[in-house]
């Protein structure tokens, strides 16, 4: 169940198949975290970053948003950049890295399998994306890692899809809000060239700005 804004509980049942998913992966490592991933920064953050979902050896595994795999890598080193974080990001929860006037979550809060979830589960998970929202009372910009990400920041909003359409780099004012895309920071993109560290580096270049320069 859900207990408070914004946070489903350790056994949230709200989606079948990545209970399912879940519960085999608790009995196969126990000492994994195995849960939905809770969103990590302050709630008095000017910046949300939104990703997919949990990597099934990275987040789902040490429970922090991006730590374990290979996207926090490009993901924190940009943060610190631009002043986003601080410390040193060693992919531990306790490695001491902290954020800076951001917070990040994903689109969808449990692991699913393949790194693939469905357009229910998506659409089942957007309540806790919404309470997210809703529960940040400083929150200008949000950066949105992928297209599904970007298309449920867009459903949140209740904005049309057509007129925002998912572009890297391309930016949006949504209500009170900035929207910020990019291609999600995976080692997949990376690899394949879809995404380089500059192009990354790029949209919180600019996220940087719009903030500095934006009352």
């Amino acid at each position: 169940m859900a207990n408070s804004v914004g946070k489903p509980g350790r056994d949230c049942p709200r989606c079948p198949r990545l209970v399912h998913f879940r519960e085999t992966w608790r009995a196969k490592q126990p000492d994994w975290f195995n849960a939905p991933v809770p969103s990590f920064g302050a709630v008095d953050a000017r910046l949300l970053i939104v990703g997919l979902a949990p990597g099934l050896q990275g987040a789902n595994r040490t429970g922090r948003p991006f730590t374990g795999d290979y996207a926090g890598v490009l993901l924190y080193d940009t943060l610190g950049r631009y002043g986003f974080a601080k410390g040193t990001f060693d992919a531990r929860v306790d490695d001491g890295l902290t954020l800076t006037d951001c917070r990040i979550t994903n689109a969808v809060r449990c692991v699913p399998p393949e790194n693939k979830p469905t357009p229910a589960e998506i659409n089942t998970c957007r309540d806790f994306l919404k309470d997210t929202v809703a529960e940040m009372p400083k929150l200008r910009v949000i950066v949105a890692l992928g297209a599904i990400a970007h298309a449920s920041v867009l459903t949140t909003f209740a904005a049309k899809k057509s007129a925002h359409p998912f572009k890297h780099g391309a930016h949006y004012q949504l209500g009170g809000f900035r929207l910020f895309s990019s291609y999600h920071c995976s080692r997949y993109n990376t690899n394949t060239g879809v995404l380089t560290p500059d192009m990354f580096r790029s949209v919180f270049q600019s996220v940087r700005g719009y903030l500095d320069t934006t009352p």
